[in-house]
Formats: structure tokens, C-alpha cells, sequence
């Protein structure tokens, strides 16, 4: 009796603890195969990878466009997921129709998919469209057609592709048919444009070139709000106003510094940097032309950027290792039990 019910305990115990079977999958053959030119054409109307295109043809019974709205849906769903994700690198693409030039900031998550052809194609249609629009709305350019669709549509096909966050950011513009534009982009990082009465274009792009490497905070005196004056008077007031000196001659060194700041800080009163040996409003005034404004972008600024803890991330991978190892450990330790212990007790029993 000990013998069969040790058996039957066994046995219970195999049953208990065996694999569960797995139904083979059957699909119909009718969907089994699509052709390799199914595929590329997809993949070249879509962008989407190649086991996607396969999958989503045998889905659709080998129906290209059907496939093909599929996925755009699909590629409208993981762009809505990515959206949240912060888009601070990227790269400024500029155009030019009539006599206005415009500047686009256009965002990615990382340096590496700035440099990718197919975001550069999409930074290039987005300046190309904003050109060709009235204003600097965002949500107006992201409405204008392009090849492909709306400038949004082509947006969204390409985060399905590439896999991040991709943002048109703002759009820049200046210029009309009275005026002299012309522009200047720094590594694709920083863009400026230029508005002047009479020169050229190369003059603007010369005068960008300093405002690239400069940054000055306003074009000309008459462009520094009361504010600024008034803030800044104080503060170089209260600089001197324990030097003793009387009040006449405080006024001036007040003035005479105020008069420097203005100089540091106006693009037309700056040394230009290109010879040195000249302002760039002396520059602007040898050429026959004056001083109007310029615009400046860089990529990313004002955007909060994450920033990793390394040492934080270390100690948790480091925990998570550790931990994954202990339920091994213990899942190893329960398997030998199951599998002995029915052995032992026949053993007992003998």
C-alpha cells in the first residue's frame, strides 16, 4: 500500500509540475506569403521596417495602400507616445522666396538623429513651407502640403521611422520687397538673419557671421527698451555713489559707462569681428546700407534638458542584477525540490 500510494504521489507530482502543452498556430496559406517588391514598395511608401511591412501585408492580405494607412496609424499612435519625450538637439534649416528669409528649428532627441538624411530632408521641406507662408505659426506650417502629405503627416511618418521625438519648434522670418535679408547658420546650431535698407545679401550674411559669434543683445541704440537703460543707470549709480565725488562728476561716470555698456552690447556699435578694424554700423554705412534688425536662434535654448545620474543609474541596474539573481537562486532551489523530494520518500518507504 505504501509502495502504490508513493507512486500515485509521484505521479500526481509529474503531472502537477510538467510543461503545459502548446497548440501549434495555424493560419490560412492564403496570407502565408507576400512578395519581396510588396514589401519594398511599402517600406518606400511607409519608411517602417521590414517585418513590420511583412506582417502588416499579410494582415491585409497583400493590399498595399490598406497596409499602408495601417501603419500611418500606427505611426500616429507612437508619435502621439513620443511626444512627451524632450526634443532639445536638432538643427536650424533656412529658405529664402521673394524678399523674405526664414529660419526653422526643428528638434530630435539626440545629436545622432539630427545628422540623419531623412531629418535633414524633413528640416529642409519644413523651411521650404514656412517660406512660403505668411507669419511665423508653428501650427499653420505644420498644416501646409507637402511631398507626402501635410508637413505633420511626413513629421509623424518620420518619428515612426527613426523612433524619437521630432518637433518643428518655431519659425523665424524677416524680410519684404523693400528690403536687403540674408542669413548665416553655425554648425546647424545657430541661425541668425539679418534685415538692412540697401546693400546685398552677402552684406546680411557678413553681418549674421558677427551676430553668430557675438550675440549682441540689441541691433542699435534706439532698439534698448527705457527699462533697460533706467535698470542698468542704476545699477552704475550705485557702483559709484560711495566714491565721494561729487554729484556732477558722478552724473558723467554714470554716463560714460552707460555709454560703454550701449557700445558692448548694439550690434552696430561693435568692433567687426571679421577685420577689427571698423564698426560693424561703419561697415553698414561704407556699403550704402542701415541697419534694420536681426533675429537669432540656437538649438535648444530655453529647453530644460534631462540630466542622468549616472552613479544613481549604476546602483540600480547593480540592484536589479542582484535581485534578478536571488529569484534564479530560489526558483533553481524550488525546482530541485520538486523534482527529488518524491524520490526520497520511495526511498523512505524502502
Amino acid at each position: 500500500m505504501k509502495i502504490a500510494a508513493a507512486l500515485a504521489l509521484t505521479a500526481t507530482m509529474a503531472t502537477a509540475f510538467a510543461p503545459a502543452a502548446v497548440p501549434f498556430a495555424t493560419r490560412q496559406s492564403t496570407s502565408l506569403f507576400v512578395s519581396v517588391a510588396e514589401i519594398k514598395e511599402l517600406r518606400e511608401l511607409t519608411g517602417a521596417g521590414m517585418m513590420d511591412c511583412k506582417k502588416v501585408l499579410i494582415e491585409f492580405d497583400g493590399d498595399v495602400e490598406a497596409a499602408a494607412d495601417d501603419l500611418r496609424k500606427k505611426g500616429l499612435a507612437k508619435a502621439d507616445k513620443k511626444a512627451s519625450r524632450i526634443a532639445a538637439e536638432g538643427k536650424i534649416a533656412m529658405a529664402s522666396a521673394g524678399g523674405k528669409t526664414v529660419l526653422v528649428e526643428v528638434n530630435c532627441e539626440t545629436d545622432f538623429v539630427a545628422k540623419d538624411d531623412s531629418f535633414t530632408k524633413f528640416a529642409g521641406q519644413a523651411a521650404e513651407a514656412a517660406a512660403a507662408l505668411d507669419g511665423e505659426d508653428v501650427e499653420a506650417l505644420m498644416a501646409a502640403a507637402v511631398e507626402g502629405g501635410s508637413l505633420e503627416d511626413v513629421r509623424a511618418g518620420l518619428v515612426s521611422k527613426i523612433g524619437e521625438n521630432i518637433q518643428v519648434r518655431r519659425v523665424a522670418a524677416r524680410g519684404t520687397d523693400d528690403t536687403t535679408t540674408g542669413a548665416y547658420i553655425h554648425m546647424q546650431r545657430i541661425g541668425v538673419l539679418v534685415e538692412i535698407e540697401g546693400g546685398t545679401p552677402e552684406l546680411c550674411t557678413d553681418v549674421a557671421m558677427h551676430v553668430a559669434a557675438m550675440n549682441p543683445a540689441y541691433a542699435t541704440k534706439e532698439d534698448v527698451p527705457a527699462e533697460d537703460i533706467e535698470k542698468e543707470r542704476e545699477i552704475l549709480t550705485a557702483q559709484v555713489a560711495d566714491s565721494g565725488k561729487p554729484e556732477d562728476i558722478i552724473k558723467k561716470m554714470v554716463d560714460g559707462r552707460l555709454n560703454k555698456f550701449l557700445a558692448e552690447n548694439c550690434l552696430v556699435s561693435q568692433q567687426y569681428v571679421k577685420t577689427n578694424d571698423r564698426t560693424v554700423g561703419k561697415l553698414l554705412e561704407e556699403n550704402g546700407a542701415k541697419m534694420i534688425g536681426f533675429t537669432r536662434i540656437a538649438v535648444g535654448e530655453g529647453i530644460e534638458k534631462k540630466e542622468d545620474d549616472f552613479a544613481a543609474e549604476v546602483a540600480a541596474m547593480a540592484a536589479g542584477n542582484l535581485s534578478g539573481m536571488s529569484c534564479l537562486i530560489i526558483s533553481l532551489h524550488l525546482a530541485f525540490a520538486v523534482q527529488t523530494w518524491p524520490w526520497l520518500y520511495l526511498r523512505w518507504l524502502w
